[in-house]
């Protein structure tokens, strides 16, 4: 057994050498009377048929509205049953979908529009205490290049009714010009240098990724997946739809976001066979005090990310929700999205301190940060990723791409890892400035830059502190100008509905400085330890590295 740190997937199953929508039309064929779509809060089903009837309605209205090959159409939306539909109608032309974070603010709105160059934008009216419509209206005249915005609950029969316009054969012409390679997807992610960066995923990127995973997860054509994660994530549309549509497995919307209690009765009510979410959801559903009166015999699957699995979760989920064979995937945006997943029947040892082996036809190697040399077994360095999961790019950011895109097309994730003798990966930490709290990626400098704007603050430095909930918090250290005064509720209030809601700093201090060292660099790692002790959380931080 070779004792470096490289490992390749499997590669006995072919990968899918089609685009999405030929890959859908194949199961539309296959299973045209099983039930595709069911969104229980909008009262919406869908066979495999009325589903593929319903996204040439749309793509034809798309076509209609002057979406061509190549253009980007923006969904701003919580998990509906229009955004499922629109995702694979704009894969059907060609067309690449932006998906928007549901929590953006105007600020964020603004910089993906640009960035992406949406022409469309199609968005729901409202979610939660965001008025969309209000926020575009206010953001519009700073957006050039965006044509039109339609809305849902205002627009959607229009673009329908539009699809009468536009022929079969222009339809047939439109998709006859997309190839595999093509760019699909573009999914803003945080890293370290403050703006988020569009990771541009091809189809073949995440259709085998989908098709892969429901392949570990043993789906069929009888599964039916309840997905409480968002889709503008790849959770949601490629571990979550892409797996369902090439399989022929029914996909189940719960609710527009996360309820414990609707994701719970739609199991039950639609007989899931798999559930997916990050440990903070199965703890939610677990804790729900009337959660023995919901039947889940019907559950056998599902998936788990997002952050590590605590091992009683992992045991409560198996014996209680009856999901013997839970999976736990590791990935990232860029890889769209998963490396690595457990196998059905791994040791419970294996599912909780490790996030599996390599996926099909992908390669990993650990290697050593400095210098970039493949590490031994049992050792900790960098993970790489390489294989026909790797992005095409981060959009019109040449300069980012190169920094983690190396010459032989490997993906350096910016996390540390260890792999074990049997080829389990364990992730130990991260090389990269990032906060990942409840599975969202946060970048530092992202929320220091908007902080920087407040006049009263001459610097600032954001950390992340354990929390039991969300598995990292935000904490904001912030030095003010002589003889301001500010305090933590004004800027609490300063940060509202200008950045996303999971981005504002729960914890603040206010310091004169910050831990230097020697040469003048600030020592993040010395700032965060101060914050342990100061919050009480050695305990927590003990709970979490064990």
């Amino acid at each position: 057994m070779t004792s470096i740190a490289y490992v390749n997937g499997p590669s006995d199953t072919p990968l899918l050498g089609e685009n999405i929508g030929q890959n859908l039309k194949r199961t539309v064929e296959n299973y045209p009377q099983n039930t595709a779509l069911v969104s229980l809060q909008q009262n919406y089903r869908a066979t495999y048929q009325e589903f593929w009837d319903q996204t040439t309605e749309l793509a034809k209205g798309l076509l209609a509205l002057g979406v061509q090959s190549g253009d980007r159409v923006g969904i701003w939306s919580p998990n509906r049953y229009e955004w499922v539909l629109l995702q694979y109608a704009t894969a059907r032309i060609g067309v690449i979908l932006v998906n928007i974070n549901p929590a953006y603010r105007s600020n964020e709105l603004i910089y993906v529009v640009n960035q992406s160059g949406i022409k469309l934008l199609i968005s729901a009216l409202q979610f939660k205490t965001s008025d969309y419509k209000k926020i575009v209206k206010k953001s519009e005249k700073y957006c050039k290049r965006l044509k039109q915005a339609l809305y849902l609950d205002q627009d959607w029969q229009k673009i329908l009714d539009l699809a009468t316009t536009v022929s079969d054969e222009t339809l047939v012409q439109a998709e006859s010009g997309v190839q595999f390679d093509d760019p699909v997807n573009i999914q803003y992610t945080s890293g370290t240098t403050g703006f988020p960066k569009g990771v541009t995923l091809s189809h073949h990127n995440i259709l085998n990724n989908g098709y892969f995973i429901a392949k570990r997860l043993h789906y069929t054509n009888s599964d039916k997946v309840c997905i409480p994660v968002p889709f503008y994530h790849c959770f949601g549309m490629v571990i979550g739809n892409l797996a369902c549509t090439t399989s022929g497995a029914t996909m189940v919307i719960p609710a527009e976001s996360f309820e414990p209690r609707l994701t719970l009765e739609a199991v039950e009510k639609e007989q899931c066979t798999s559930l997916y979410g990050v440990p903070t959801m199965f703890i939610a559903e677990l804790q729900l005090p009337d959660f023995n009166s919901f039947n889940l015999k019907s559950l056998r699957t599902g998936v788990m990310a997002g952050s590590p699995c605590p091992v009683e979760v992992m045991k409560q989920v198996q014996s209680k929700m009856y999901m013997k064979e839970v999976s736990i995937c590791y990935g990232m945006t860029e890889t769209s999205p998963v490396s690595t997943q457990t196998v059905i029947g791994a040791p419970l040892e294996k599912q909780v301190s490790t996030v599996g082996t390599v996926q099909d036809h992908l390669e990993i190697k650990i290697v050593n940060p400095e210098n970039g040399e493949i590490v031994q077994r049992g050792e900790a360095g960098e993970l790489c990723t390489r294989g026909y999961s790797v992005m095409l790019k981060y959009w019109e950011n040449p300069e980012a791409t190169d920094q983690v895109l190396d010459d032989a097309g490997w993906m350096h994730t910016g996390d540390l890892a260890v792999m074990d003798d049997e080829g389990y990966i364990n992730i130990a930490g991260r090389i990269k400035d990032v906060i990942i709290r409840g599975g969202e990626n946060i970048s530092p400098r992202e929320i220091e830059e908007f902080l920087y704007t407040h006049d009263l603050i001459e610097d600032v430095q954001v950390i992340g502190i354990p929390h039991e909930k969300y598995g990292e918090e935000i904490m904001a250290w912030v030095k003010l100008k002589a003889e301001a005064d500010l305090s933590q509720h004004e800027l609490m209030l300063f940060c509202k509905d200008q950045i996303a809601h999971y981005k504002v700093p729960k914890f603040w201090k206010f310091v004169d400085n910050f831990p230097m060292t020697i040469t003048g660099k600030i020592r993040k790692v010395e700032m965060r330890e101060i914050s342990i002790k100061e919050l009480g959380l050695e305990e927590l931080l003990k709970i979490k590295t064990s």
